[in-house]
């Protein structure tokens, strides 16, 4: 059984936040006449008057990236199709039975209004699926337009329902999503309040980085049991707050809402929690120990797979296939397993 967590972080390509990304030096010739004149790369050329130029490129290495591998990070496309590339990237060795998906857009304007869940479901087969959004509106800081309310039960997508493609009058929706190849007995749904508290946290901008100051927003997780070919396993995903504290106790109550339901169990997402403290936290197993962020330098992990009541042989195969997987529309990298038969 093959799984995989992403933060789509919106599915918008990098290129979106990083700017343009140049060639280097030595590709770029004029139409005639000696090489060009250039200045070091993602830095501004001054004009006449001595005010820089506006705008400066971001080579890929002022990017953190490979020039070798622009062409990958920075694809001549748009829209969900970035999204479904990136998709065909984490399915190279093989189709995926199970994908957990946070930061996920419905209807979003910022994301061509795609339904993303939906259209990955059915770029992966996976025809059991769910998407439960954490907001209605648009999450994110009001003086940049976002406007929000927690998202209730009612704001919940059914499994299966209408045209993927539609976009209806309910207005955007952000949260998390689970897909699977495999059918599913129940879903089950646990939300969680914003923390009371804002944090200044690095935002990916056209150039250098900024600190911005974010409020925290309404978080979600969804729970399924899947049929799996030899058993029944609980197969769960959360997107949590990055507010300090607040994150351990909604892990912990995260536990407490999976307690009840069938093992085997693999829990994955972006718990905004580094290292070993999932584990110690919910007392279950990482299946992952891998740097996730950022994607271009990998130096913290950030995105998890834990897993309760497998085997400790069992365990030990998941593990010797985890890896984290950098794609080209998140600054989050995607992290892969693959669990044997229970």
């Amino acid at each position: 059984m093959r799984v995989a967590t992403f933060n789509l972080l919106h599915g918008v390509p990098l290129r979106d936040r990083l700017g343009p990304v140049v060639p280097p030096a030595e590709e770029v010739q004029p139409a005639d006449g000696p090489p060009a004149d250039r200045s070091p790369a993602g830095s501004a050329t001054a004009s006449a008057d001595g005010a820089p130029d506006a705008a400066p490129t971001v080579a890929p290495q002022a990017a953190g990236l490979d020039p070798t591998q622009r062409n990958r990070w920075m694809p001549d496309v748009d829209g969900v199709v970035d999204l479904l590339r990136a998709a065909d990237e984490l399915q190279q060795d093989g189709p995926l039975d199970i994908l957990a998906l946070q930061e996920v857009d419905r209807h979003q304007p910022r994301s061509a209004r795609a339904d993303q869940a939906g259209a990955l479901a059915e770029h992966i087969g996976a025809r059991w699926w769910r998407f439960v959004p954490s907001v209605r509106g648009t999450p994110g800081i009001a003086a940049e337009g976002a406007s929000w309310v927690p998202a209730t039960e009612a704001d919940d997508r059914p499994e299966g329902d209408g045209d993927q493609d539609a976009v209806t009058d309910e207005g955007p929706r952000y949260g998390v999503a689970l897909l699977s190849r495999w059918p599913v007995r129940a879903w089950r749904v646990r939300r969680f309040p914003p923390a009371p508290v804002s944090l200044p946290l690095m935002a990916p901008t056209a150039g250098r980085p900024r600190a911005v100051r974010v409020p925290d927003e309404p978080r979600s997780a969804v729970a399924a049991v899947v049929e799996a070919p030899h058993c029944d396993i609980t197969i769960a995903t959360a997107h949590l707050t990055f507010v300090p504290g607040y994150n351990t106790r909604q892990l912990a109550d995260l536990r407490a809402f999976l307690a009840g339901m069938p093992r085997p169990l693999i829990l994955l997402g972006d718990f905004n929690l580094p290292g070993g403290i999932p584990n110690l936290v919910t007392g279950w197993q990482q299946v992952a120990r891998v740097p996730t962020y950022p994607v271009a330098k990998p130096r913290v992990q950030f995105d998890h797979i834990l897993a309760d009541g497998w085997s400790p042989e069992k365990l030990a195969e998941a593990r010797s296939t985890a890896r984290a997987v950098p794609l080209p529309v998140s600054d989050h990298c995607a992290l892969l397993a693959e669990f044997p038969e229970p």
